[in-house]
């Protein structure tokens, strides 16, 4: 897909990523150019700022593999209904019970949690989506209660549409709806497979499936969660983590940080690790071939991969 209309806009809260230079970030629908800036208070998190259009090419970063499925004349459609947006860690963009209000396409490394919400006010994920896929009401129609909490869990770009708009779109648009379709056609079997690993799968196997899945997402090993944080996603205690975490260490496979840890040897992470994330991408790649990312490819390597294929239609 070409390069289309360049958006800037200068965001804060970066946290560890001040580095003080221009970050660049492309989207394919519009390409979006963040230029960070501490002393500029006008964005907070959650908010993409002051937008200021201006034609330029295409810069060289990550984007959203299920845009980038798009037909020519859907991309035009959305191009002029979507808007950048900046996420920090920890932002939630639905509670259980809200109207669901946007549709969240993460870019690059973003990363979007859903957490079903116990009684005891737990929280366990269900679903972890990158730049694969979307967040929100994509395939549905009128009023859409959330079930769910989602939120964002590794920072960064995202590209966001009114629900409304955007069923007006797929109204226009039979390809439009099949994409979307066979995307959450793909959501739910991941949803699927994760109460199967969930039910049969020791804790080993299932941290270290979540961190290669986090890690093929982000293209980056790092993972910037605590224990703490870890032990919610999966649904254990705190000292069940530790324990777990401290065996990986003990091999070699992670090195822990303040308020993250550092995977060190991926291919024996990836070889303690359950089949689960295979299996989640075979099936990716046979309903949306190329959306799913690939293993050990960041990114911005990610987006110079040929075009996904446009979807056919469905029978």
């Amino acid at each position: 897909m070409n390069g289309g209309q360049t958006l800037h806009f200068q965001t804060t809260g970066l946290g560890e990523r001040d580095v003080g230079a221009t970050i660049f970030i492309v989207c394919p629908l519009v390409d979006i150019v963040i230029a960070q800036d501490n002393d500029d208070p006008r964005v907070e998190s959650g908010m993409h700022g002051k937008i200021e259009p201006k034609l330029t090419a295409p810069g060289d970063a990550g984007t959203n593999n299920l845009l980038r499925a798009l037909r020519d004349h859907d991309a035009e459609v959305l191009a002029e209904i979507a808007t950048p947006w900046w996420g920090n860690f920890g932002d939630v963009l639905v509670q259980p019970g809200d109207t669901v209000q946007y549709v969240y396409f993460p870019c690059g490394p973003s990363l979007i949690s859903y957490l079903v919400v116990l009684e005891d006010g737990s929280m366990v994920e269900t679903a972890l989506i990158g730049r694969e896929g979307a967040a929100g009401g994509i395939v549905s129609q009128g009023r859409l209660p959330a079930y769910a909490r989602a939120e964002v869990q590794f920072p960064g770009p995202f590209m966001r549409i009114e629900l409304v708009k955007l069923e007006e779109a797929k109204l226009g648009s039979l390809s439009l709806r099949h994409l979307f379709a066979r995307y959450a056609d793909c959501l739910m079997a991941q949803i699927f497979q994760a109460v199967a690993c969930n039910a049969v799968h020791n804790i080993e196997q299932r941290t270290a499936k979540w961190l290669i899945s986090a890690m093929d997402r982000t293209g980056a090993p790092v993972i910037p969660l605590t224990q703490e944080q870890l032990a919610a996603m999966l649904g254990v205690g705190r000292s069940y983590i530790s324990r777990v975490l401290g065996t990986f260490k003990q091999r070699g496979l992670i090195e822990t940080r303040r308020r993250g840890l550092v995977v060190g040897n991926v291919d024996e992470l990836r070889a303690l690790a359950c089949g689960c994330n295979d299996s989640v991408r075979q099936h990716f790649d046979d309903v949306l071939r190329g959306v799913y990312p690939a293993e050990g490819i960041s990114p911005e390597e990610d987006h110079r991969q040929a075009p996904v294929s446009p979807v056919p239609a469905l029978p």
